[in-house]
């Protein structure tokens, strides 16, 4: 069996048990999406960056500790959390709202575009004014799709918790985006289209 064949949990005994190649395929698959939660939880690119580097290091580190108790995915974006948020608490500098790339000569961004670039900015920007602990759990739920007991082992607390912090980021997201609330959509924060496809695993929260 090939290593792009194998299983994640292959991956990682193999890379525990010396296959110098097990690693590089397991970050392969997942780094998109660490990426994206590195990213949605950090809001700057470079930090995102550092944070997922050291995530990947400490993960490879202590690849030979995993006991399968939870899925290979859960621990990585445990330890992707965990680098981001002590990031966070490290810098103590306020977070930047990114401005659009679009400038003179280029080409003219549809309304439906620029709309969802403007929502996709006050999202980040309204992300940004929650505490960490909240900001987290409102990522990986209603931004990524996770279900609560999911987003409760990645993050090592219990559901109750999850719900808890979601509900309390979701009013404060509540008094800053109402305006971008659909009256039909649910009691999360605005999605992305791939999040959309994804919320369906977070049913029971």
């Amino acid at each position: 069996m090939t290593a792009a064949a194998s299983t994640d949990g292959a991956l990682i005994a193999a890379h525990a048990a010396g296959d110098p190649h097990a690693f590089t395929e397991l970050v392969r698959r997942h780094r998109d999406r660490l990426w994206a939660v590195a990213l949605r939880t950090l809001r700057d690119p470079e930090e995102a960056a550092d944070a997922l580097q050291e995530a990947f290091i400490s993960a490879f580190r202590a690849a030979g500790s995993f006991r399968a108790e939870s899925q290979v995915t859960t621990w990585l974006h445990r330890i992707v959390v965990n680098a981001c948020l002590d990031r966070i608490r490290r810098r103590q500098a306020r977070p930047t709202v990114p401005l659009p790339e679009a400038g003179p000569g280029e080409p003219a961004v549809s309304r439906d575009a620029m709309a969802d670039r403007e929502t996709s900015l006050a999202v980040q920007s309204a992300l940004a004014e929650l505490p960490a602990e909240q900001r987290s759990a409102i990522v990986l739920v209603d931004v990524e799709g996770y279900s609560v007991a999911e987003t409760a082992k990645i993050l090592g607390i219990a559901e109750g918790t999850v719900k808890s912090r979601c509900a309390r980021g979701r009013g404060k997201l509540a008094k800053v985006l109402g305006h971008l609330r659909n009256p039909d959509a649910g009691e999360g924060v605005p999605l992305d289209g791939r999040a959309r496809q994804a919320r369906r695993h977070g049913e029971g929260r």
